[in-house]
């Protein structure tokens, strides 16, 4: 991938902008979390550093060799991270630099951007609003990116930031494209990996796939033991791409115990989400992680979702199904459904959320199908004699 080339502007410095708006000397009630949700990690979580560069030039045997690290680590927790990925540091860089000003902003300034109801696209301070206790530690900037108008980034950050915020869309929308290209060449690292046709799921994803990004900030805690940056949760998309600082924070349940996932200079962090674990029919797994505060810095990460088709069935390919017993771990759903389960009925950080899902998607095919059988029922005898009669 080549890098992306922008305009020579220099980002305020820090002195120029404002603190961050989680400023307490004690932890709000409305921010603590069970004990339970806080056990502090200890072991580093054996994520493999895969190398992409043999892949993204064609080497075969490379190409090979990193399928293989990637299907173990998937087939364990998910998680990897990837160095040599042709993503311009400098553009990660930029990135970060350009929505610092936003997150230092008085609350008033980025009110103008708050997420509005029925909304997953703006700002959102904690989630206040939607949730009520066990309020993550942080604030957040989302934003949806169509694949078929990656200019709307510059559009929505003019229209709901403002004029001064146009050349920080333009780094935007350029980290998104960036971004976009390396997770469906990923894709066809998953599908080798898996042993199924090369460009399955690229295809897959290519055209309609919905595209995310979030930009986080974690503002320094005076008490971290009893906040939550991001609650346990899995993401409910198919592919994430994060870039984390060197702060640190990021963990992941596996094994029975939460475990830390190293910042690695110019490393993307790669996971697997709930509806890719389905596309893979369970093989893959998208597992609970976490995120961790610091007491005395701010965390700041980007993360990039790649997210199935509204309308498309997500199931399996058929090859991952042929001979042996591998029956049917999920049924067919819609990431239109999927994702109106999780805003709607369904708090991410509970866990379990496709497993839920996928007893939802049943319950209401049951439901319907019992409908349909009843009114067929009723309209057989509707037209016996005997209801013919009786309605005269």
């Amino acid at each position: 991938m080549s890098s992306i080339s922008l305009p020579s502007v220099s980002p305020p410095s820090e002195n120029d902008l404002k603190a961050p708006f989680l400023d307490h000397h004690s932890v709000p009630a409305q921010f603590l979390w069970p004990e339970e949700d806080t056990v502090q990690a200890l072991d580093e979580l054996n994520a493999p550093l895969v190398d992409l560069c043999g892949f993204l030039r064609g080497d075969h045997e490379l190409t090979l060799e990193a399928a293989g690290a990637v299907r173990k680590a998937c087939s364990q927790h998910g998680f990897f991270q990837v160095v040599n990925h042709g993503v311009d540091p400098g553009l990660i860089q930029a990135a970060h630099d350009w929505i610092d000003p936003f997150f230092r902003s008085p609350m008033e300034s980025k009110l103008r951007a708050r997420k509005q109801a029925g909304s997953m696209w703006g700002y959102s301070s904690a989630h206040i609003g939607r949730f009520s206790s066990k309020l993550p530690w942080k604030e957040t900037l989302s934003f949806g990116v169509p694949a078929s108008s990656p200019e709307s980034v510059v559009e929505f950050f003019e229209s709901t930031l403002g004029l001064e915020f146009a050349y920080t869309g333009m780094v935007y929308q350029n980290y998104c494209e960036a971004m976009r290209d390396l997770s469906l060449r990923i894709m066809e690292l998953l599908a080798i990996s898996l042993g199924v046709e090369r460009l399955h799921y690229r295809d897959f994803f290519e055209e309609e796939g919905c595209l995310i990004m979030r930009c986080n900030w974690y503002p320094p805690c005076k008490e971290p033991s009893r906040v939550l940056g991001t609650g346990p949760h899995s993401d409910p998309t198919s592919l994430t791409i994060l870039h984390q600082d060197n702060v640190g924070g990021l963990e992941v349940f596996t094994d029975g115990k939460w475990q830390k996932v190293r910042p690695r200079h110019n490393a993307l962090v790669i996971n697997i989400g709930d509806s890719f674990m389905a596309l893979s029919n369970g093989v893959y797994q998208s597992c609970l992680h976490r995120v961790v505060v610091n007491e005395h810095v701010v965390r700041r990460s980007l993360s990039f979702f790649l997210c199935p088709p509204p309308d498309k069935p997500v199931r399996p390919p058929q090859s991952l199904l042929d001979g042996g017993d591998q029956a049917r771990k999920y049924p067919d759903f819609t990431w239109s459904d999927f994702f109106l389960f999780v805003i709607k009925y369904c708090r991410a950080d509970n866990g379990d959320t496709l497993k839920r899902f996928s007893n939802w998607v049943i319950s209401r095919s049951s439901s319907r199908g019992a409908e349909i059988e009843n009114r067929s029922s009723t309209d057989k005898a509707a037209r016996t004699p005997c209801a013919l009669t009786s309605t005269n």
